[in-house]
């Protein structure tokens, strides 16, 4: 398991080695064709702030040569804001004095359907609060089976689960899963997370080699920029991550976010810092030039300007006119959201701004038969 793994990773250290990293430590990791983790450090360095030109440049080939001119464009759906946990950042904590829903089976399917009026969207990300009791598997499952004739690619976003729950899971439908670790400082992670299941770290932490020993097809990983002061250390144990999954699960795709701290209905935390647009930019490059197959994903957390920006440099994948309360297409419209949105253009708006810059929304790139017809070749 990771945890093992990031026992005999310190933290303090990597902090060090990112700061001492020099110009010649940069321009060595420009130079390679394929990067390490002490690589990555170098290129999210201060050393590396002169060449984010030539790193923005670089990301860009890499993405074109894999990705082609394309974006792949999904929508998030929240089916229940409930949740057991208390992390001190989100509007869903569980002391947080709000209206909690759960949608019935037959308002998850309203909400498909609205979501079809929009755009003809075939990635679906659903995503729940943390209630294992009252919106576990069974339902997920339920919610899953609705989904399947309206999207081709079907993904969650909920607690971490055990291993037999994925491999059901997959059974109904679901093509991939996103857990974001938050943090991977193993001390301070108790302090955001105080109660609830979400305070186990081993056992989030673990969750993605459970996601990859259950054949998951996707797996998609994220540290919330702005809980820990130190946001390149983060990034660097993700780095670290995504190799060891690679290493492992390597039938299984993986894609990687950033999420920078928003505000949410919840009083009293502030980020401990923030990170700043053209900081947001290096980390996506970094990790391009990291990894020239990953999947970078930018949600509407972003405001537009950033991701009219960072489209063609290293971004694959990004959601539009997205609504982060339960049932917001349809049922619920004005629920209170899990955190503020940036980015409000409509669909058209942003597919407009896209071909504008030369990329082409992808709305299907992915479909069950393929992935069957690959698994029997192998």
């Amino acid at each position: 398991m990771f945890s093992d793994e990031l026992l005999h990773i310190s933290w303090d250290e990597t902090t060090t080695k990112i700061a001492a990293k020099t110009d010649l430590d940069v321009r060595r990791a420009l130079a390679k064709q394929h990067c390490d983790v002490e690589d990555f450090m170098a290129l999210l360095s201060p050393a590396a702030e002169p060449y984010l030109e030539v790193m923005a440049r670089l990301s860009r080939k890499y993405t074109e040569e894999r990705f082609g001119r394309t974006m792949s464009m999904f929508i998030p759906l929240y089916i229940t804001n409930s949740c057991t946990n208390s992390c001190v950042y989100c509007g869903f904590h569980r002391e947080n004095p709000m209206a909690r829903t759960i949608l019935t089976i037959d308002q998850c399917e309203d909400e498909y359907k609205a979501i079809k009026r929009i755009a003809p969207f075939e990635n679906l990300l659903i995503v729940t609060g943390e209630n294992p009791i009252a919106a576990g598997p069974a339902y997920l499952a339920a919610a899953l089976d609705r989904a399947k004739p309206y999207f081709s690619n079907l993904k969650i976003e909920v607690m971490p689960l055990k291993t037999e729950d994925y491999k059901m899971l997959t059974q109904h439908g679901m093509n991939g899963v996103i857990c974001f670790q938050e943090t991977y400082h193993r001390e301070n992670y108790k302090l955001y997370h105080p109660r609830g299941m979400k305070s186990r770290f081993e056992w989030r932490l673990d969750g993605f080699d459970r996601m990859g020993q259950a054949g998951v097809h996707s797996i998609g990983m994220g540290a919330l920029l702005g809980l820990e002061k130190e946001w390149k250390t983060d990034v660097t144990m993700m780095a670290y991550h995504l190799r060891y999954l690679q290493k492992h699960y390597w039938r299984t795709k993986y894609s990687v976010n950033f999420p920078r701290m928003r505000p949410a209905q919840n009083e009293g935390f502030q980020p401990n810092c923030y990170v700043s647009d053209r900081e947001l930019a290096q980390v996506t490059f970094a990790m391009r030039i990291f990894d020239h197959d990953v999947d970078i994903s930018y949600s509407t957390r972003e405001p537009a300007f950033i991701r009219n920006n960072m489209c063609t440099l290293g971004v694959t994948t990004m959601s539009a006119e997205s609504r982060v309360n339960p049932g917001g297409y349809y049922t619920y419209p004005e629920a209170l959201e899990q955190f503020s949105v940036s980015d409000n253009r409509t669909v058209s708006e942003i597919v407009a701004s896209l071909r504008e810059r030369g990329r082409e929304p992808v709305w299907k790139d992915w479909d069950a038969s393929f992935d069957y017809t690959s698994r029997i070749a192998q």
